[in-house]
């Protein structure tokens, strides 16, 4: 099916959540397989805004998320929300503290329907607050109202993406890790999702987000951190990479990165190999 699609929905319902909270990623450090692939990293992810998290493949930062979400271990250091300690938690208990993660390569259940996929979602949250986080994320992505009965493996890959990205928000989380929200998507589609990401910061939820076209993630981010090798490369002002790319390259140590500094080209439909150089695979 084609992959032009309406605009989001223009009204959106704040989750009701406290304004002043920050997520405080301090000191992670990540081994995968006895190697560290982060090391000693900081970031701080405040309420309300769009944080943007960049480097090349292999920097680490689909690991970073991993970690903060439940999913790997972490080897030292500490994940707070508003204080509270989240390391060492489950994912689910992550997830109900607030933080909810959109892992790479859209995870959805393709042989259930969309209806099903978003009650799978819901399956720690009582009926009501069931009920309020399913009207908002279709509220967010009315195509899916649409799509309901459809099997996930039938989506179109924009389709597939609103689906992920519903069912993190369906639990009306206070923080969204998002890793590569355009990945494989044509231009016209993350076009589309731009603005949905801008809606539900303004409705006060923290967004991490990472996307392999700086481009994107800087017209969204107020401020942002390069990642490389594992390590931070540069943390400051998002404005400071936009009016100044070479700073972005440079924290890129120029390992395929042009690519990823530019807007997504053509068809949009490449792979993150060919989009983003041909750096080992993401971590």
């Amino acid at each position: 099916m084609s992959e032009s699609l309406p605009a989001a929905a223009q009204t959106v319902s704040p989750p009701g959540k406290p304004a002043d909270d920050v997520l405080r990623l301090s000191n992670l450090t990540v081994e995968r397989g006895g190697r560290a692939v982060v090391r000693d990293v900081s970031i701080e992810i405040p309420a309300g805004q769009v944080t943007a998290l960049l480097g090349p493949n292999g920097a680490g930062k689909s690991s970073l998320v991993l970690a903060v979400g439940g999913v790997l271990g972490l080897k030292a250091g500490s994940v707070q929300l508003a204080g509270n300690e989240l390391r060492g938690r489950r994912p689910e208990r992550i997830r109900r503290a607030g933080v909810a993660i959109v892992p790479e390569g859209r995870r959805l259940l393709t042989e259930l329907t969309v209806e099903d996929n978003l009650r799978v979602a819901t399956y720690s949250l009582d009926r009501a607050e069931a009920q309020h986080g399913r009207a908002w994320a279709l509220e967010l992505f009315p195509e899916l109202s649409r799509r309901l009965s459809a099997v996930g493996r039938t989506l179109s890959g924009g389709e597939q993406q609103m689906l992920v990205l519903a069912q993190a928000l369906v639990s009306r989380p206070r923080y969204l890790l998002i890793d590569e929200l355009s990945l494989g998507l044509a231009p016209v589609v993350v076009s589309r999702l731009v603005p949905t990401i801008r809606s539900i910061a303004e409705a006060g939820i923290g967004v991490l987000l990472i996307e392999q076209f700086a481009t994107v993630a800087l017209g969204l981010a107020g401020q942002a951190y390069v990642m490389e090798g594992g390590r931070l490369r540069f943390s400051g002002p998002a404005s400071e990479l936009r009016d100044k790319p070479e700073l972005l390259r440079s924290a890129y140590l120029l390992r395929g990165a042009q690519a990823s500094v530019d807007p997504p080209q053509g068809d949009g439909t490449a792979t993150a190999g060919q989009d983003a150089g041909t750096g080992p695979a993401p971590t």
